[in-house]
């Protein structure tokens, strides 16, 4: 009996689902330690403590509603899809139709042409540049990063600027930039209680509920925003040389990668050019309809990407 491995990679999907449930257990948990039990309390205490507690419950709140609102998008966005029968259109092919090439949104130039003749054999379809066929989704993505289990979805040209606040948001709080924010928050917030948990579980001072919550905080925040910094510091690599997680081992053998136009343009490509909407998991309108490579068909290229 002859066993198709690619649908036993979409079981990956059961999951990813429960990621989302182990996400949300999580934030619980560490919305427990921080606002509940550690932060509430010194409300009431009047002074200089109640202004410190209330400074980082403000703080907290709004690394949330951002880990949230950037999680939410990543998991419920498509990161890009190929048009059904897609093909490369040639600058010729596109004046003797005498159409431009502005008005075919679901086409590209690529001057690369065994880019051209890409074609998946799983989808039965063109294949655009860059794009790669995800074994768990069971289609072509475009501008593939990689498929992320914890979001149970691909991570591709039109989600990745989630993704990367999604990081660093969950690291401040616990989970993967404002990730990345959130996760190491709550570790140093949790600090002193995690240091006080020994003595005060010695001396009955606190309730055992209020310790293990502490507790299982504060490990649970180290460890994600220690995985999560390496992540990012990965992450932040890539962006600035315009390069996905699956292209670091196509680009080996070129001198310059054809992609690579500065890490300002670079960035642009990914978080757009409005400097007021970088954090925040939106695009503007002009963004849009000006940067292509947001749609994930077509990438503007070095002049010299042979030199």
């Amino acid at each position: 009996m002859e066993i198709n491995v690619f649908k036993l990679c979409s079981g990956l999907k059961f999951l990813g689902y429960l990621m989302i449930l182990l996400v949300a257990a999580i934030i619980a948990v560490s919305y427990h330690a921080i606002v509940i039990v550690t932060c509430g309390p010194q409300l009431l205490r009047g002074g200089a403590h109640s202004v410190l507690a209330f400074a980082i419950i403000m703080i907290f709140h709004l690394l949330l509603i951002m880990l949230l609102w950037s999680y939410y998008r990543v998991v419920f966005k498509d990161p890009g899809s190929v048009p059904e029968n897609w093909r490369a259109v040639l600058p010729e092919e596109a004046l003797e139709a005498g159409s431009s090439l502005n008005d075919r949104p679901d086409c590209v130039v690529d001057t690369d042409g065994l880019d051209r003749r890409a074609f998946c054999n799983y989808c039965q379809n063109g294949k655009p540049p860059r794009c790669h066929h995800c074994s768990v989704c069971q289609r072509c993505v475009l501008k593939m990063d990689h498929h992320c289990v914890w979001v149970v979805n691909c991570v591709g040209a039109r989600n990745y600027k989630f993704f990367l606040l999604f990081l660093l948001s969950t690291s401040f709080f616990s989970l993967k930039l404002y990730t990345f924010m959130v996760t190491t928050m709550d570790t140093l917030v949790l600090l002193p209680g995690f240091i006080n948990f020994f003595g005060e579980a010695k001396d009955h001072s606190s309730s055992p509920s209020d310790l293990a919550v502490i507790f299982l905080a504060f490990v649970l925040n180290l460890a994600f925003a220690l995985s999560l910094l390496c992540f990012l510091v990965m992450h932040a690599s890539l962006l600035s040389s315009n390069t996905t997680s699956i292209e670091v081992y196509e680009k080996r053998g070129a001198a310059r990668w054809k992609y690579n136009l500065g890490r300002k343009k670079n960035f642009e490509q990914v978080f757009g050019t409005k400097k007021a909407l970088w954090f925040f998991p939106l695009f503007s309108k002009e963004d849009v309809d000006n940067i292509p490579a947001l749609h994930g068909l077509d990438f503007p290229i070095r002049a010299d990407p042979e030199s």
